[in-house]
């Protein structure tokens, strides 16, 4: 019997968050087992809805703040200050997301963090001892260059000129000054919670992996990796620690490469699991679940390498706990997700991707439904019957 539904997805990109992702897959459910229990349990991985979950989970507080946005107009974006009042978290797609550049603007090479920099300074205007910076959604590509000038570091070409903003720029990096860098961040822990799968430069570096998914081009994609190559040779020469590996390292690519300009400043870049799920008790909620439905926009190759699906079948697993995922496409590898035991597409027919985004809950919805209804018939099928004294035969003549 399927009592108690375990309802644990993350946002669909552009479309739902993953609050709204959860709240659809519960109406699903409700039409197929209305007396079921069901435990929310919307997943954050350090992109967008971040900070808010992080908020309402330790009783804390969102602070609202004018920063640049990734295409260098003024908006405003927000912090949280967590329950206790000595961790702020800066979710960088709150300043620096896709989501914030308009589609016909969509180059990583030409967009900037500079707005985590204020977000972060802004957080330490508050007094706080730790400030963990949430990565994942970006729209930008810059190495996390954009943070580090607005944290008070200077980026100099050969004749000693200030870089303006975007990734596409470091080609030009000869120097970066950081005596000017705020001297409070020496006084907080600076955590990054990223995916460590995630590395800024060489084949699978950031600006192949994900700068077309951002809008860029076959040949914007090479000079970004040029670009992002200088900035590791000279961000690593002038400010970083003598052991660190900021072209390779686990994390350094983090949202757009954010994780190794941080990580220049002393940050550490912790998986980003292991940061945020604490906060929401999810391995106890699990293990209390007769069913676990996860979701993203995509399920693919790409889903164990860091997704939220994967990381919720992994400690479903430990569980043993049955495991639904749903997503809005399924690319190659979406059947072999490891721990995943049945996955669905939410889409019933093709349809255009403007479309799909905007109907994007009540498809959720309807997959749902339709999925659990599969489930519960195969609950009700009688058990074959063993016959017991006879040898079934290997094959058929």
């Amino acid at each position: 019997m399927l009592n108690r539904v375990v309802v644990a997805p993350s946002g669909f990109k552009e479309s739902l968050s993953a609050e709204a992702a959860a709240d659809a897959i519960a109406a699903g459910v409700r039409r197929v087992l209305p007396g079921a229990e069901i435990d929310l349990v919307p997943l954050v991985d350090g992109g967008e809805g971040t900070a808010l979950a992080l908020a309402a989970a330790t009783g804390g507080r969102i602070v609202t703040a004018a920063a640049t946005g990734p295409v260098g107009e003024t908006i405003a974006a927000h912090f949280a200050l967590l329950g206790g009042g000595d961790t702020a978290v800066v979710e960088m797609a709150a300043v620096a997301g896709l989501s914030l550049v308009p589609r016909g603007l969509r180059d990583p090479g030409a967009t900037t963090t500079y707005g985590v920099g204020e977000l972060i300074r802004a957080a330490l205007d508050t007094g706080v001892r730790r400030i963990l910076v949430g990565c994942g959604d970006s729209g930008t590509s810059d190495g996390g260059a954009g943070a580090l000038q607005a944290l008070g570091a200077r980026l100099l070409d050969a004749e000693g000129r200030e870089l303006p903003h975007g990734g596409r720029k470091l080609t030009r990096l000869h120097r970066v000054d950081p005596t000017g860098l705020d001297p409070r961040l020496t006084e907080v822990d600076l955590l990054v919670a990223c995916n460590p799968y995630n590395v800024l430069c060489g084949e699978r570096g950031v600006a192949r992996v994900f700068g077309p998914q951002k809008g860029a081009t076959p040949a914007q994609v090479e000079e970004l990796s040029a670009a992002l190559e200088n900035w590791a040779f000279v961000l690593t020469r002038d400010v970083a620690v003598p052991d660190g590996d900021l072209r390779s390292g686990p994390g350094t690519g983090a949202s757009g490469g954010l994780g190794a300009g941080l990580a220049a400043l002393g940050a550490r870049l912790l998986p980003r699991f292991d940061v945020l799920l604490d906060h929401l008790d999810l391995d106890a909620r699990l293990a209390r679940a007769d069913l676990v439905v996860t979701a993203e926009g995509a399920l693919d190759l790409q889903t164990p390498r860091g997704k939220v699906p994967a990381e919720v079948a992994r400690r479903a697993k430990l569980h043993g706990r049955p495991v639904l995922a749903l997503a809005g496409t399924l690319g190659a590898g979406a059947a072999e997700v490891p721990g995943v035991d049945a996955c669905h597409g939410i889409l019933p027919a093709p349809m255009e991707l403007a479309e799909a985004l905007l109907r994007a809950g009540e498809l959720l919805t309807d997959a749902t439904e339709r999925a659990l209804r599969m489930i519960v018939l195969g609950t009700r099928l009688p058990a074959q019957a063993e016959v017991s004294g006879t040898q079934r035969p290997s094959s058929v003549r």
